[in-house]
């Protein structure tokens, strides 16, 4: 296996990828169009040295993954909102239509995005974080062994998150996303095991990865249980401080060692990497053919596998170069025309029939 570099996540009906400083993001649209959009992936902090610092360009990382993934989130759920049965409107006031106005402005997209995924964070950060510390607390009416009580702050931690994976798993709309999401992951393994990327060999290829954002999630949750052994306070008001503080240091170490497992055949690393991808199998699901042909189109937009299969599996593909450019384009082959958008012979007299 050869570490590509790119990376992806599972979008409403669809899959973005990411190599370097751009994007794709591939959706299949209600009228069955694989609609692609290529643009440069948005950073917290753009060409500084600090993002080539270990353990700190981890905390800069997960930033800048959380914006972009709503950012494609959003981009994708917009070609489904018509479908929605809405209820009449009423004639929106100036305030609402001014409100608008604003979020449809780039100014205004960004800062709601960035409202968006503050909020997210601080869920993310009260559920599993701060909810297990003063849960383990209250072990102390019980106990005042540091080490029954850190353990067991451990134990909720995860087994939250363990129930929480398990609980949106079982969501219909989620185990759609799951599905894109397993195409992600075998297009990058069809890639990087040398195989033609094509709809039969992604088929056949492992939905598991050890860069997958579900196995850096755990990786967290295990890092803090470990770090929060080591750092104990006797007031709880500063361990909660002490926990908001430590975070970017958690997830610092937590993106090394993921960074490290992409590129590493260790048996060691490996090992410490299988329960990230058995926790996998919750989070991904064997995807369609036809859900493949849009993670097939997301890669393609950004990543030139012919040339990377030739570099590093010795393989003779015709290279021709590609300019990668910012646009939205419809792949060749999905397009909807005029004889699919026109009423057949039976649909017309259907409709003459209902009509008269």
């Amino acid at each position: 296996m050869k570490g590509s570099g790119i990376g992806g996540q599972a979008v409403m009906e669809g899959v973005m990828m990411k190599n370097g400083d751009r994007y794709a993001v591939a959706v299949r649209k209600p009228d069955k169009e694989i609609i692609v959009k290529t643009e440069e992936s948005p950073a917290f902090i753009k060409g500084k040295k600090v993002l080539e610092l270990p353990f700190v360009r981890g905390v800069f990382s997960f930033v800048d993954s959380l914006v972009l993934g709503m950012k494609t989130l959003t981009y994708s759920a917009g070609f489904f909102e018509d479908e929605e049965e809405e209820e009449p409107e009423k004639e929106p006031s100036k305030l609402d239509k001014k409100i608008d106005s604003f979020l449809n402005t780039k100014k205004g997209m960004d800062i709601l995005m960035g409202i968006t995924v503050a909020i997210s964070m601080v869920f993310a950060v009260a559920v599993f974080m701060i909810l297990p510390y003063f849960l383990s607390l209250l072990l102390q009416k019980v106990t005042d062994n540091t080490n029954i009580i850190v353990t067991c702050e451990g134990i909720l931690k995860i087994a939250i998150f363990l129930l929480y994976i398990k609980l949106i798993s079982n969501m219909k709309d989620i185990q759609r996303v799951f599905m894109y999401h397993g195409a992600e992951h075998k297009c990058i393994n069809c890639i990087e095991h040398g195989m033609e990327l094509n709809v039969e060999n992604v088929m056949k290829s492992s939905r598991e990865h050890k860069r997958c954002g579900t196995s850096f999630l755990l990786i967290v949750m295990v890092v803090s249980v470990i770090v929060h052994m080591f750092i104990r306070v006797e007031s709880s008001v500063l361990g909660f401080v002490i926990r908001i503080l430590l975070l970017p240091v958690i997830a610092g170490i937590s993106y090394e060692f993921i960074r490290l497992a992409g590129k590493s055949e260790n048996r060691l690393v490996n090992l410490l990497s299988r329960p990230g991808m058995m926790l996998q199998h919750q989070t991904t699901r064997e995807p369609t053919p036809d859900m493949v042909e849009v993670a097939i189109a997301s890669v393609e937009a950004v990543f030139d596998w012919k040339k990377f299969l030739n570099e590093n599996f010795g393989t003779n593909y015709e290279i021709t170069e590609k300019e990668y450019v910012c646009k939205e384009t419809i792949v060749p082959g999905t397009e909807r025309t005029e004889k699919d958008s026109a009423p057949t012979e039976k649909q017309g007299v259907a409709a003459e029939g209902a009509a008269g």
